[in-house]
């Protein structure tokens, strides 16, 4: 039987105007003291009605007995003997309820339901002789009497409500109902029994109910009830449920019941707690649901709830892990004009989000803010800046954060270490990351795994697998691990030298015992083969991949597109997009870049102005990849105009150029000799906040020197360096290169003891730079006069 919503304040209500019959039995709450479920001595102070002088004679003969036999009990003060019960089926359930009263005053009183049913239904059996009975489940003979109050919804709620004023004594017969076999689980009868318990703070034994509810799907319905401002439930004890509710659904991360929850109590003018708004906002920060964070928060905002630390924070933290730190710092000023003073986690959050998006100036203008406002600044502040500076090889202005920390009291942990060591090695300078094993033992800070990794990385980019074997051989030795990435990472640095055999048996030893080998280890042994001309193997390792059961993803994909547009196939290139396709994998911006870079390499801008036209036709725009790979393409050719033309197209698409961008533009003006074009281009790039990295600095040192320049060349060579973006092989053999060329032997010699003292390995190009003049009689004397300068001879 199902109440409706119109009824319920009228049925549930105590005062109800149900049957006369009905009334009269469940008004008497002192009946439930027979009911075994009630008879825990914690309760007995609880106040029973002793009306004396109930009639029972229009009761129905189900509640009868019990009636009179509560008016006996209160009658004689609650000394009745069982042997003077008005009626025999009691006298166990009494009996058993004083044992337990004198026996159990510490047990759990939720505990001793069961037996206390059990009692009275093993006591039915006997007195009505009913031998069968005895084998039968004592759940199944509880009287008759309590049958209706299970099945009937009226009934039930009559009776709970005839016990609001003892919430554990309607919580327990509320327990054993629902664990009965036919009881009619109605979102009316959940709702009384938390009404009960949240009235009288229950909150704990509400918590249950209300899990209850979840794990039966009920919670929608439950909730309009709670909505309703007609249904029986005061605003008050609603709110506490629905912010009850709201908890669980976010303990349980139950998002989009929370978000049901929360929209209903806002349009229904019920204010949630701001600490579940905030568990909300929290999950959508964690799904990335940022549009939704902003719609949560801004309703929050429109009917009065004031956003706390934690509030401002987590929608802080969403807008710049999203990029958008434009909205955060709108956000930080919203926080000072509402009277929120922003706390350390807020200051770091934003630096982190600033330092993510190359804004390192302003990044370090919140950290001196930081100090101003005396909010303490930790590893976590300065961590993600040093990573910033590291990105864009601003290594001396990296590691002079670390000392800045010191003088601030920040500790540098072991990620500070690694982010300096990985930025040292992605420029190259790998002695200088590994002397920083040193200084973290000097401060008993143990090396770990990604200490490691950072610095095989790092020897295998140069091409030294020596030092990185060495490296892994050594991490072992300190009992650590090695994982998927330490051997993909040594994988991928045989790869780059050719070294397939190699590379394949450290792809077996994985197999045989090591950490299994991924994804990322097949696509990069592909992409090796494929470098190397070897398309059997390639397509071999491939299939591999599939019979291991690995699922190759789109990256994996892109690597056999990119071997085969570079081994000048693009036929093949496209009939992989096919497959991509089959395997689910449409072609995404990234797919169609590779395949217009592969395409400009080979000259086929007809065909590369294809691909960007059925980007668009399948609704994606060009980004500045897209556009740099045509630009760089044109520049390849000669065509400078054109280049200019995109260059310029692309900017009024409001699209940004990059680092990249830029770096080809100067190049390819510089190498021509039109320096002010290249100096232009130079110069704008850094009003418009792109930082000049090391190849942008050698294509402009390059093109000076072209030029003879070299007043210039050092003028920028001196810059970059002041700017701590260190000079690599290529810097320096340029320079070395222009000397030679103009005669200065004494300064080219300079420049390879400079290069050598900051343990920058020349290659064969240094070599054949400095020795390139000289005749095969002049090449001893000048070996000699090298070590003389390099040994600090004359």
């Amino acid at each position: 039987m199902t109440l409706s919503l119109r009824a319920s304040r009228a049925f549930f209500s105590p005062t109800s105007s149900a049957s006369a019959s009905l009334a009269a039995a469940l008004s008497l709450k002192s009946h439930f003291l027979f009911f075994p479920f009630s008879t825990s001595s914690q309760y007995d102070a609880v106040p029973v009605n002793t009306n004396t002088n109930t009639d029972t004679t229009n009761l129905p003969d189900q509640f009868r007995a019990s009636v009179e036999c509560d008016t006996v009990l209160h009658n004689n003060n609650n000394k009745t003997t069982p042997s003077s019960l008005p009626s025999d089926q009691f006298r166990a359930a009494l009996e058993y309820d004083d044992v337990l009263s004198n026996n159990n005053k510490n047990q759990n009183p939720s505990s001793l339901v069961a037996d206390q049913f059990r009692a009275a239904a093993e006591y039915d059996a006997v007195s009505s002789n009913n031998i069968n009975n005895k084998n039968q489940n004592p759940y199944s003979l509880v009287s008759a009497k309590l049958r209706a109050a299970v099945t009937e919804p009226e009934i039930f709620v009559q009776v709970l409500n005839s016990v609001r004023d003892r919430p554990l004594v309607a919580l327990r017969f509320f327990r054993w109902a629902e664990a009965q076999p036919g009881f009619n689980r109605s979102e009316f009868a959940f709702v009384v029994i938390l009404e009960i318990l949240a009235r009288s703070c229950f909150m704990r034994s509400a918590y249950w109910v209300m899990e209850k509810v979840i794990t039966l799907k009920m919670d929608g319905s439950v909730v309009d009830v709670l909505v309703n401002r007609d249904a029986f439930v005061s605003s008050e004890v609603s709110v506490k449920l629905l912010d009850l509710l709201l908890w669980i659904c976010s303990k349980k991360s139950m998002l989009e019941k929370c978000l049901l929850v929360f929209y209903k109590m806002i349009h229904n003018g019920f204010l949630p707690d701001v600490k579940n708004c905030n568990r909300v906002l929290r999950m959508l920060r964690d799904r990335t649901m940022v549009s939704r964070a902003k719609e949560v928060y801004n309703m929050m905002v429109e009917c009065g709830i004031r956003p706390t630390i934690v509030s401002y924070n987590t929608m802080l933290d969403s807008f710049c892990k999203e990029g958008e730190v434009g909205q955060a710092l709108e956000l930080l000023f919203e926080m000072h004009r509402g009277g929120c003073l922003p706390n350390d986690v807020t200051y770091n959050i934003l630096v982190n989000g600033l330092s993510n998006k190359g804004e390192l100036k302003q990044a370090r203008e919140l950290i001196g803010e930081m100090m101003k406002l005396g909010l303490k600044v930790s590893a976590y502040t300065y961590n993600p800046l040093i990573r910033g500076y590291c990105e864009i090889g601003m290594l001396e202005e990296a590691t002079s954060l670390g000392e800045e920390m010191l003088s601030r009291g920040a500790l540098p942990t072991v990620v500070t270490y690694n982010t300096i060591m990985y930025g040292l090695c992605k420029w190259g300078r790998v002695s200088d990351a590994r002397q920083l094993l040193s200084v973290m033992a000097n401060k008993n800070m143990m090396p770990d795994l990604v200490s490691y990794n950072t610095l095989i990385y790092g020897y295998s980019r140069l091409g030294d697998l020596g030092e990185a074997f060495l490296l892994f051989d050594e991490l072992r030795h300190r009992s650590l691990v090695p994982s998927v990435v330490t051997y993909n990472t040594l994988i991928d640095g045989l790869c780059r030298l050719g070294d397939l055999d190699v590379a394949q048996q450290l792809k077996d030893d994985m197999i045989n015992g090591g950490p299994s080998p991924d994804v990322f280890t097949f696509t990069i042994l592909v992409r090796g083969s494929c470098q190397m001309g070897n398309l059997p193997m390639a397509k071999e390792l491939f299939d591999e991949m599939l019979r291991r059961g690995l699922h190759p993803d789109r990256f994996a994909y892109t690597t056999r597109i990119v071997g085969e547009l570079k081994l000048g196939d693009p036929s093949k290139a496209f009939g992989m997009q096919e497959e991509m396709l089959a395997k689910g994998f449409p072609p995404d911006l990234i797919t169609y870049n590779v395949y217009v870079h592969g395409l400009s390499l080979l000259g086929n801008l007809k065909e590369a102005s294809e691909v960007v036209q059925k980007m668009l036709r399948d609704g994606l725009l060009p980004d500045h990849v897209t556009y740099t790979s045509i630009i760089h393409a044109h520049l390849m050719a000669g065509d400078l105009r054109k280049a200019r033309v995109l260059f310029y197209e692309m900017l009024s698409k409001g699209i940004f150029p990059s680092v990249v961008t830029y770096t080809v533009l100067i190049h390819s003006f510089a190498v021509r000799g039109r320096l002010e074009l290249a100096l232009m281009y130079f110069f704008e790039m850094q009003e418009k906040g792109v930082y000049p990295n090391v190849i942008t600095y050698n294509a402009l040192i390059n093109g000076l020197c072209k030029l003879r320049k070299m007043d210039q060349a050092y003028k920028f060579f001196m810059e970059m360096q002041a700017k701590g973006i260190s000079a690599n092989k290529y810097t320096y053999t340029i320079l070395i290169n222009e000397n030679c060329n103009i005669g200065h032997w004494q300064e080219a010699l300079m420049l390879y003891k400079d290069m050598l003292d900051r343990e920058i390995q020349p290659d064969s190009f240094t070599h054949t730079a400095l020795f390139k003049l000289l005749n095969k009689d002049y090449k001893l004397h000048a070996i000699q006069h090298l070590e003389n300068v390099i040994g600090g001879g004359e």
